[in-house]
């Protein structure tokens, strides 16, 4: 069964999120805490929506966490999936596709134009599920972060 997370999911969903950590293999990169996945999800101001998969017996197995962009060319939002992550002994199963055609469906209603996610290029048995689902890679553009000392340094030129 795939539904919006509540509050009382956020320790299942911050173990979710370390558990992707680690499945990607950075898991002293994730300091993610329930707190704060909290009040990103259902403080005042939420700065991010989740679904989760839940088996027959209630377990939280699966996540979707993902938040509204926007398409200037579109005019309209979409969405952009951050995380997508099932526990290994429940895959196969059909909670990952039953969690993007959830978002999907999510985009049809709301009128959103798009549908998005990142992907490690290691990660090639995700690679072939979105693939057959009819994702398209977006090849041509380059992915730019900044963190640390860089953000910090920049931030400062821009004042508040």
């Amino acid at each position: 069964m795939i539904r919006r997370a509540r509050p009382d999911d956020v320790d299942a969903i911050t173990g979710l999120i370390h558990g992707l950590a680690e499945y990607e293999k950075a898991p002293d990169e994730c300091t993610v805490v329930p707190e704060q996945i909290h009040t990103a999800l259902f403080g005042p101001h939420p700065a991010a929506f989740a679904h989760v998969a839940e088996t027959d017996a209630g377990e939280v197995v699966g996540l979707a966490l993902w938040f509204l962009n926007f398409s200037t060319w579109d005019g309209v939002h979409g969405i952009y999936l951050e995380d997508l992550f099932v526990r290994p002994e429940h895959r196969g199963h059909g909670y990952g596709r039953a969690l993007l055609a959830t978002l999907a469906a999510e985009c049809v209603e709301h009128g959103y134009s798009r549908l998005s996610w990142s992907v490690l290029d290691w990660n090639t048995p995700s690679i072939g599920f979105y693939r057959a689902l009819g994702a398209v890679p977006q090849d041509e553009w380059t992915t730019f972060r900044l963190t640390g000392d860089a953000l910090t340094a920049l931030g400062a030129e821009g004042g508040s």
